[in-house]
């Protein structure tokens, strides 16, 4: 019996394939097969849970209106392989995925359609959903969460309040409750920050003086303001040349008062912590020079003003300070500003303006918009000065101050010494300006350029017992330090890049703060019972929006307008009292700072986590083990703020006794990416890939020759290719074991999808050693394994347990593809049920539907999954005989077959035995004989 246009009635095609997959993912759903079971809560099953466990997760995704592309599931297939392969040798396996579903794009599309973004998000949510269940993803259903979810941001806020009602205690080098610190303070076991007494303090100073310790706190900051948008921006949002990364607008530096949380804080633990991590090192790298320790010296140059203080890690080029230069924003350059210039003062030193006040205001409002990055990589240096000196601290020269846009505030103490002779970025502002530039190292001409070399000091001594000529790098620092602190104009410091972080956004589609103030504008905390505080339905989704270039306007956020929301009278234990609600939203980053550990307990309503639940699935198995997800999988792009925003959440939780483990993830994967082709025409317009024709190497659309280039795969360049359509027409499983072969999970590999039929020609074969196409017979039989099969099953069963094991999906699939190519040669007809029973198994991760399908087929009740995964025999690894060439004069005429371990004597034996050897030395002197056992014979002749 044959289908015309399917052959065989029993062939695995794609309609067959698309059958049975719907079958065993109902079967799944429907048997709870991915739940894993908790030791406490309402998960719990009762029974004993294995100790070896395996929690894996991937990176959360945001719930894009476009869907998926076939790029997304890569990382995601590879995880379920791998929770798939650990299942079957036991362990318990907790796997699951969620949304990180708000964010501004969901805001965006609001506005422009008036469609509640909750609307929005959850379509998109069901649809994305809908297409990673048809992978066959075998995901715990039951604990996948939504950061939109008001039981979910009822945590998220919950944990915003632990860090609040949290100070870091620098003695103990950790967070510890705030109501620890004000015992102290009452008791005068500590004093505030000022040095007063807290007892001395009136209430509102005392407010004031604990929130100073507070892990979160309100700041008048500098931030990313953008009026097109209506909104602050986190720096990551915005683009190299001062632009907003979401359309395209100008962003301008401003002061606003906002949530900043305290990371800095954690700077040597998050560095230190870095050490017991399983993570590429690629990214531990990248988290050390984000957070840039670095140790230096702060040292005071007096002004008019009083100390002006600045951070150097040379401060045994001091003697080479000529002049200083504050950031724009410094808080004393208004009090260092002169009331006119005097004397003859060089006019490329007063931006143009008459006086320094003017002067400052006009350069202010010049570098407005530009970016951090934009200030630091422009090469030309412009500044103004302030009309003001400071006293070069350890010669006694008066330098002039400066503000110029290539020192940020953001950055050290905002202020610089400029070391023109040894610094390209000062050495280029002096040259500017005609400022002096002094050499205190030897080597190099400075007249032209920087030396930034190392070499002995020069010019480096004063009359007051600091001598650092002759002196080498390490040294001189020593000694330079010791000078400063001794006379009371310096001391050593540990500084850091890191900054504390912006934890406030004008948005409407966030979490809202638990945070109200009284009428004082003083912050109080809600009370838990109070929590979730939940968005309120407002009509006009928009912040406030403004001229994209009025840098002087103010944010006005979209909740500010739910006034009924905004203004509240609440009793929080003194009485019904009005308040008003913070009208900011917190970053899309709160809720994946801790997802990890919902996961864990995602139905407990009285706790964001059970510890012990949390002490099973992520805590600490050793003493130097610090704890976490067992599998972190994700792309490089997050190396930086995400993971260092968890691991600084985490770790205020571990402080406070809500965690055991240290760490949110004890070992990290980047996987690489699916790339593909897209094709541009004359216009420079995307056209549709799949309609692109090749011919002679040259590419063609409708007739009309277009560019290809090589990049990401998405939408917009119209080169898109959805999982839906691979899925429809080869099915799930072919699209699974395809994205595994296209190469190691760690690198980007280009999509093609002519390829893919080779994964399913991959599976027919692997069906057809089972099912007769024609009849649906099983053909596996009750017959004896040759000692070949055993060897081919066991070299097979190893290789592909140890490439599981390393995510070496790839290879795994060129070992079943190798066997499967064997049997099918070896049993034409009917083959071993012992030979293709591993196998099944085997391909199992990689293709669970035709493996759960063929496991029935054999005769197996319920599913596959965890059916213990195959073992070999190592007697059965070890090659009997081995085929070596055979050389003639250096070159291979031969291939012989010995024992493995055969003597030099009868490896030269067998190549002299060889048909084709002795016809070719016939008539000819066997002078030497060189035999390597186990490698190669090679033949001397004359």
């Amino acid at each position: 019996m044959t289908n015309a246009t399917e052959g065989p009635a029993f062939r695995y095609t794609a309609g067959l394939a698309n059958e049975i997959e719907q079958k065993w993912q109902r079967y799944w759903v429907d048997n709870g097969t991915f739940n894993a079971p908790n030791p406490v809560g309402d998960l719990a099953t009762g029974e004993v849970l294995p100790e070896d466990k395996l929690n894996v997760q991937d990176m959360f995704p945001y719930p894009s209106g476009a869907g998926l592309h076939v790029g997304h599931p890569l990382g995601y297939i590879a995880t379920d392989v791998y929770a798939r392969y650990n299942r079957m040798l036991g362990k318990n396996v907790l796997h699951t995925l969620g949304y990180d579903s708000f964010g501004l794009p969901a805001e965006q599309y609001a506005i422009q359609t008036g469609t509640h973004p909750r609307t929005t998000t959850e379509a998109n949510i069901a649809n994305m959903t809908r297409q990673l269940d048809a992978l066959g993803l075998g995901h715990d259903r039951r604990r996948s969460v939504a950061t939109t979810d008001p039981e979910f941001y009822r945590w998220t806020q919950w944990i915003f309040l632990q860090i609040y009602n949290a100070w870091f205690d620098e003695e103990q080098q950790k967070a510890r409750p705030i109501e620890d610190l004000v015992r102290d303070l009452m008791t005068g076991a500590r004093t505030c920050k000022d040095g007063r007494e807290f007892l001395s303090l009136t209430t509102e100073e005392k407010h004031k003086a604990i929130d100073e310790f507070r892990l979160v706190y309100l700041s008048d900051s500098m931030v990313n303001w953008c009026p097109g948008l209506g909104t602050v921006l986190a720096n990551e949002e915005v683009t190299a040349d001062g632009r907003s990364e979401r359309g395209n607008y100008p962003v301008f530096r401003k002061r606003l008062r906002q949530w900043m949380m305290r990371i800095t804080a954690y700077s040597d633990r998050l560095l230190e912590d870095l050490e017991l991590l399983d993570w590429p090192e690629k990214v531990k790298s990248m988290q050390r020079n984000w957070i840039g320790r670095s140790r230096g010296a702060q040292v005071a140059f007096a002004s008019p003003e009083g100390p002006i203080e600045v951070f150097t890690t040379r401060p045994d080029t001091l003697f080479g300070a000529s002049y200083m230069v504050l950031a724009p924003e410094h808080e004393l350059v208004d009090a260092l500003t002169a009331d006119a210039y005097e004397g003859g003062v060089d006019k490329r030193w007063t931006f143009g303006e008459n006086s320094p006040a003017e002067a400052v205001a006009a350069y202010r409002q010049a570098i407005a918009a530009k970016s951090d990055v934009e200030r630091q990589e422009n090469k030309d240096k412009t500044g103004v000065f302030l009309g003001t000196y400071a006293t070069n601290p350890v010669s006694g020269e008066q330098v002039p101050v400066f503000i110029a846009d290539y020192v940020l505030t953001g950055y050290g103490t905002g202020a610089i010494m400029a070391v023109p002779a040894h610094d390209e970025r000062d050495h280029e502002f002096a040259s500017t300006f005609g400022l002096p530039i002094l050499p205190v190292l030897e080597g190099g001409d400075v007249t032209e350029e920087a030396f930034t070399g190392d070499g002995a000091h020069i010019n480096s001594a004063n009359d007051d017992g600091l001598d650092l000529n002759g002196l080498g790098k390490g040294e001189a620092i020593e000694k330079a330090i010791a000078w400063l602190q001794d006379k009371g104009v310096g001391e050593e410091k540990i500084q850091y890049k890191l900054r504390d972080w912006l934890f406030a956004r004008q948005r409407y589609w966030g979490e809202p703060f638990p945070i109200v103030y009284d009428e004082n504008g003083q912050a109080h905390s809600l009370p838990e019972e109070m929590l979730p505080v939940e968005l309120p339905q407002i009509e006009d989704y928009n912040p406030v929006s403004f001229d994209p270039d009025d840098a002087d306007s103010e944010p006005a956020p979209p909740l500010a307008k739910a006034t009924d929301w905004v203004e509240v009278e609440l009793d929080l234990g003194h009485g019904k009292q009005k308040y008003r609600r913070d009208t900011n939203v917190m970053p899309q980053w709160a809720g994946s700072s801790w997802y990890q550990l919902r996961y864990i307990d995602p139905t407990n309503s009285e706790e964001f986590c059970n510890i012990e639940n949390e002490r099973y699935w992520t805590g600490p198995r050793g003493e130097n083990d610090p704890g976490g997800v067992d599998l972190y999988v994700g792309g490089v792009e997050h190396a930086v703020l995400h993971l260092l925003y968890s691991r600084f959440w985490h770790k205020v939780l571990y402080d406070l006794g809500f965690v055991t483990s240290r760490e949110p993830y004890r070992r990290l994967y980047n996987q690489g990416y699916i790339q593909a082709y897209a094709y541009t025409d004359a216009r420079g317009v995307y056209v549709p890939a799949a309609e692109v024709e090749e011919k002679d190497g040259r590419f063609f659309y409708n007739g009309e020759e277009v560019n290809q280039e090589y990049g990401k795969m998405g939408k917009s360049l119209k080169n898109a290719v959805a999982p839906d359509d691979i899925a429809r027409d080869f099915g799930a499983d072919t699209l699974r074991v395809y994205e595994m072969a296209m190469g190691p999970l760690d690198t980007s590999r280009p999509w093609a999808t002519k390829d893919v039929v080779g994964s399913h020609r991959f599976l027919q074969r692997l069906w057809r050693l089972v099912v007769d196409e024609e009849t649906g017979e099983v053909l596996a039989r009750n017959t004896e394994l040759t000692e070949d099969d055993a060897k081919q099953l066991h070299r097979t069963i190893a290789g592909v347990r140890e490439d599981y094991g390393h995510l070496r999906d790839n290879t795994v699939v060129a070992k079943l593809i190798e066997y499967v190519n064997y049997l099918t040669k070896t049993y034409p007809n009917e083959v071993p049920r012992a030979a293709v029973e591993p196998l099944v198994q085997m391909v199992s991760p990689l293709a669970p539907h035709i493996a759960e399908e063929l496991w029935s087929k054999l005769g197996h009740p319920g599913t596959i999954t965890f059916e213990p995964f195959p073992t070999f025999d190592e007697a059965l690894l070890v090659d009997d005989t081995v085929e070596i060439p055979v050389q003639i004069n250096g070159k291979v005429r031969a291939r012989v077959r010995v024992a493995a371990d055969a003597s030099r004597e009868d490896m030269e034996a067998a190549a002299l035995s060889d048909g084709r050897i002795a016809e070719l030395i016939e008539g000819k002197n066997v002078v030497k004989v060189i035999a390597v056992p186990g490698r190669m014979v090679n033949l001397v002749v004359k």
